[in-house]
């Protein structure tokens, strides 16, 4: 707990998948790395209880072996489970809130353990209050998921359209097939340096797509329950010419554009400098923002791109 009057700047780490370091941190980094998986379960379904600390592929891989499917399209995204509620992590048409029964963390000015519904962290594409109010005055210590017996599959976005055509589809082969799509695309940080999927998917109102849409038929687009459509960030910065695109010895990876790569020295700046020119061509070609998704720290705390 930080004490009045303490300005040491303090940064809570769970993998570190989602941040961007622009420069040596000058502060406290504290490291969360408690582990934990309690189940319980009701008629309709299987409660959760995840410590904050435990790596959130590895609580796939677990649900799916102990036969409680509902988060295999969510497969392989890096960093921990205390990490998802912040950024409200989602992949191939499943997002964090969907299963998220509630959060609770510790207030860093009372040292009090709180928890919060899931209605009441204020879930949206990428957000949640622990980015908002609660920013810099909570850590997330454990996570409660609810994940249906009623299981159905999620099949509507992209690679696992094909799915549909099969008899029968398993948590498994979703499972799987995103596994597969993931290692084709993203490249492994260990061999290539890199900040992973770097921009949210721009969600524009549905006038703004149908206008773009007649000068691009190819734009990729999702309709969204309000009306809105989300854009394919990729498909944006791909059709502005800018796959491979590198400056110094930072790039955009040459097989999926949504990803920016490290080929050898680059710095955190040079990966924030060629990220400011991918929005500013985006913006001039399509007149849609691109927005970071990782979060970026200088010397003493976060900051904008």
């Amino acid at each position: 707990m930080q004490h009045k009057g303490d300005e040491t700047p303090m940064l809570i780490l769970g993998g570190g998948s989602n941040l961007l370091l622009l420069e040596d941190y000058q502060g406290t980094v504290i490291q969360v790395a408690t582990k934990g998986i309690d189940v319980s379960e009701d008629q309709t379904h299987f409660n959760l209880k995840v410590a904050a600390g435990e790596n959130w592929h590895d609580l796939v891989c677990e649900t799916l072996k102990l036969g409680m499917p509902g988060l295999e399209n969510m497969a392989l995204i890096p960093g921990t489970v205390g990490a998802a509620p912040i950024q409200n992590i989602g992949a191939y048409g499943i997002e964090l809130c969907q299963l998220c029964d509630w959060v609770e963390y510790l207030d860093l000015q009372t040292g009090a353990l709180i928890r919060l519904e899931a209605a009441d962290c204020d879930f949206g594409y990428r957000e949640s209050i622990f980015k908002n109010q609660l920013k810099g005055k909570a850590v997330i210590t454990s996570v409660g998921l609810k994940l249906p017996k009623a299981w159905q599959p999620k099949l509507s976005y992209g690679p696992l359209q094909s799915l549909a055509e099969e008899t029968e589809v398993t948590a498994t082969m979703i499972f799987e097939r995103v596994c597969q799509v993931r290692q084709e695309k993203l490249p492994d940080p260990v061999v290539l340096g890199n900040a992973g999927s770097f921009f949210k998917n721009p969600v524009v109102a549905a006038a703004d797509y149908l206008k773009l849409a007649e000068r691009f038929p190819d734009l990729v687009g999702y309709a969204q329950q309000d009306g809105t459509v989300k854009l394919a960030a990729g498909w944006l910065i791909d059709k502005a010419g800018l796959k491979g695109f590198q400056m110094g010895a930072a790039a955009v990876h040459d097989k999926q554009a949504l990803v920016l790569v490290n080929k050898g020295g680059a710095r955190g700046k040079d990966v924030a400098n060629l990220a400011r020119e991918i929005i500013r061509q985006v913006q001039a070609r399509f007149g849609v923002e691109l927005q970071p998704e990782p979060r970026i720290f200088a010397a003493t705390g976060e900051r904008s791109l």
